[in-house]
């Protein structure tokens, strides 16, 4: 564990993060299985009049460490420590956390669009961020990976897989931004590893679609 724990630090880091997180609604909610809604709302679940007219677009960030459920944390991080740990093999930690982040960020702002109405919390669009930066580099390496990697990378399709077929058979389940973040993250994974130098433009660029996508939002919905 120690070990893994010296090559995954960003992961574990992450995976402590949201389980404090979900420890503290759970002991306002006095209930570690099923949180409640209204506390979820109050403590920055993504909600679109929180957001769009108290314009309190912190929630963006802050529900990506929120969870539902007993049952949405456990599929959330197990799914985390897999993808996540391959990705501090293949890129660095700045990296990672522009693929987490950039991915999750718009991700919700997806989530916003498509459910102004619904509360919605979760690591999902993050998580599937990491997976399409997976893709992207196998994708931008594909001439170069040898077997081994080839049978890591049909494991993790399998896994994606899995949880979008879990996604479109659980309604609750907010597939607009699983998709978004898997979009997001296949990109990033490419341009990252095609081109060694674009970092600083691939942020730039997910700040300009942030930001956009928020002046946009507004003057749809308000």
């Amino acid at each position: 564990m120690f070990e893994t724990l010296k090559t995954s630090p960003l992961t574990y880091g992450l995976i402590i993060v949201n389980s404090v997180a979900y420890l503290f609604i759970a002991l306002l909610s006095f209930d570690f299985v099923d949180l409640d809604l209204e506390i979820l709302a109050r403590f920055g679940g993504l909600y679109g009049s929180f957001v769009l007219v108290y314009d309190e677009w912190w929630r963006l960030l802050s529900a990506m460490f929120l969870h539902a459920d007993m049952t949405h944390i456990l599929m959330n991080l197990f799914s985390l420590y897999i993808v996540g740990s391959a990705i501090e093999e293949y890129f660095d930690h700045k990296s990672y956390l522009l693929i987490y982040f950039g991915s999750g960020l718009i991700a919700a702002e997806t989530s916003l669009y498509m459910h102004p109405m619904s509360l919605t919390v979760g690591a999902s669009g993050a998580i599937f961020g990491l997976f399409g930066a997976l893709g992207g580099f196998f994708v931008a390496n594909r001439h170069k990976i040898g077997t081994q990697i080839r049978q890591l990378m049909q494991s993790f399709g399998l896994i994606l897989f899995v949880n979008l077929v879990l996604g479109l058979m659980i309604p609750s389940i907010d597939m607009s931004a699983h998709i978004a973040g898997l979009v997001v993250g296949i990109i990033s994974g490419f341009l990252l590893v095609k081109y060694q130098k674009s970092f600083v433009y691939l942020l730039g660029g997910v700040i300009v679609i942030l930001y956009s996508g928020a002046m946009w939002l507004r003057a749809v919905y308000l």
